[in-house]
């Protein structure tokens, strides 16, 4: 098996472990790294064994699916074609210029690539994988917006109220309210409402009835039509609220939070006063969509469009030897980063044992990130965060929590200092210098700015102990070879 050219693919969500059964049923020799205990990813992210879920499948949707990745990659673990290294934070991949003795594909040898990454409950034992060719598969991560009391205990993302239910079978309190704006928040809601949680609304930003003008898109995707009309179902059934063309203007409390206030918004996507209603509840799960993580992308020099990573048909990046899938390619759900993901693995596969790539082999998959890319596109049109967010977050409202910095504070950098975009405002105020490095309030720094949220440029995709950047390069050689 160490004969066969070694791909490193990182993220084992949908797209991760697509790209991994494709690649390794093709012969190659693949070593899957993530740093949670299991694979899944946020949309099939499973319970820690210990707590023995009897019915897991209750929290998931297309559990079939999932049964067939897991199957399938268990099978190549067994047979040695893949090795699977949980709780690996990957913090850089060195990229080595090629001296032709490395793998190869029509265009020549290919680079090869050293990924690091950091092991240990402390996240401080250096693991070095080689391999021949890299396949991000990193996922997104949600935009988070801040407005007055949003740093309250108990109000997290949409995606984590999820990630507390799935991984640990609880529930974040005992009343919810569900805001924001993008389809997350339906199975959000709906999975809470199953758990127990009385979910007191589900407050809704956009107004998803401009889909109907839309009519070509939505015949083209009739099973996700039917989804969300299922999940909506559940929530009348349980006599969930929902309140569309409103936002959460002010969070309650004390120790935590008690109630919030929720307000309509008008077609310019402003608070239109005298619709506040105040709402009690423990929990606030707000999310205002998704954005992609880039990171390692960006130190290796992949072109960005935009805030995605740039691909061909083929999920390959600009840079030779790099495919990418999944949302770090652009935010579009499970279906969209599994056809991706199929894709990279099976042409990673072809190109770095000289086989001459055959789109035929997926040309399913192909259709299928087509009609996803398509109908993603529309629901970008569809649900966007308020128009005028900005003008909710008062100067006293922290903006950056790891700095405490204030939306007064980077108001004056931008109107009395002059700063114009993201990293000046940075420098002035120190909003996006802590433990997060702008990740948290990088979206609202440069809302508040009045400038475009450009990529980042960080030297490493997370915080590394000094011992291991003086020590890189001698960590012990975990590629399985």
């Amino acid at each position: 098996m160490t004969e066969r050219p070694h791909l490193a693919v990182i993220g084992a969500g949908p797209a991760g472990l697509a790209a991994t059964v494709a690649a390794a049923a093709h012969g190659v020799r693949v070593t899957l790294l993530d740093s949670a205990a299991r694979a899944g990813g946020q949309f099939y992210r499973q319970a820690a064994a210990e707590l023995r879920a009897a019915r897991p499948q209750a929290l998931h949707h297309r559990w079939r699916t999932w049964q067939r990745l897991s199957d399938a990659l268990a099978l190549h673990v067994e047979a040695g074609h893949v090795s699977h290294l949980t709780g690996h934070h990957v913090w850089f991949v060195e990229r080595r210029l090629s001296e032709g003795g490395g793998a190869a594909d029509s265009s020549g040898p290919l680079d090869s690539f050293t990924v690091h990454a950091l092991l240990g409950p402390e996240q401080d034992i250096p693991v070095e994988v080689r391999a021949d060719a890299v396949l991000l598969a990193t996922g997104g991560y949600e935009q988070v917006l801040p407005f007055p009391g949003w740093t309250l205990p108990g109000i997290l993302t949409a995606g984590g109220a999820q990630a507390i239910l799935k991984g640990s079978l609880a529930v974040p309190g005992r009343t919810a309210v569900v805001a924001g704006t993008g389809p997350l928040l339906l199975p959000v809601a709906t999975g809470l409402a199953a758990a127990g949680v009385e979910v007191a609304a589900l407050v809704e930003s956009a107004d998803p009835k401009a889909f109907v003008r839309r009519p070509r898109v939505l015949a083209a995707q009739p099973g996700k039509i039917a989804e969300g009309a299922q999940y909506a179902a559940q929530l009348l059934r349980r006599r969930v609220k929902l309140l569309t063309r409103h936002t959460v203007v002010e969070a309650h409390g004390d120790e935590r939070v008690e109630a919030v206030t929720v307000a309509a918004l008008d077609t310019d996507g402003r608070v239109r006063p005298g619709t506040e209603r105040r709402l009690v509840c423990d929990t606030l799960a707000i999310g205002h969509g998704m954005l992609p993580h880039t990171d390692l992308a960006e130190t290796l020099g992949c072109r960005l469009d935009g805030l995605s990573v740039h691909v061909d048909d083929e999920q390959r990046t600009d840079v030779p030897g790099v495919w990418a899938a999944g949302e770090t390619t652009g935010i579009g759900g499970a279906d969209l980063a599994l056809a991706e993901g199929h894709i990279a693995g099976r042409s990673a596969a072809a190109r770095l044992t000289g086989a001459v790539p055959d789109p035929r082999g997926w040309a399913t998959a192909a259709k299928s990130r087509t009609r996803s890319r398509e109908f993603f596109a529309a629901l970008d049109t569809v649900y966007a965060p308020p128009a005028c967010w900005t003008e909710l977050v008062t100067d006293d409202t922290i903006v950056c929590r790891c700095e405490e910095v204030t939306g007064g504070a980077i108001r004056e950098a931008v109107a009395g200092l002059g700063a114009g975009d993201v990293r000046t405002v940075k420098l002035l105020t120190r909003a996006g210098m802590g433990w997060c490095q702008g990740r948290m309030c990088g979206p609202a720094v440069a809302g508040l700015a009045g400038c475009e949220l450009a990529p980042s440029r960080r030297p490493f995709a997370r915080p590394v102990p000094l011992g291991v950047l003086a020590h890189a390069g001698e960590a012990e050689d975990d590629d399985h070879q």
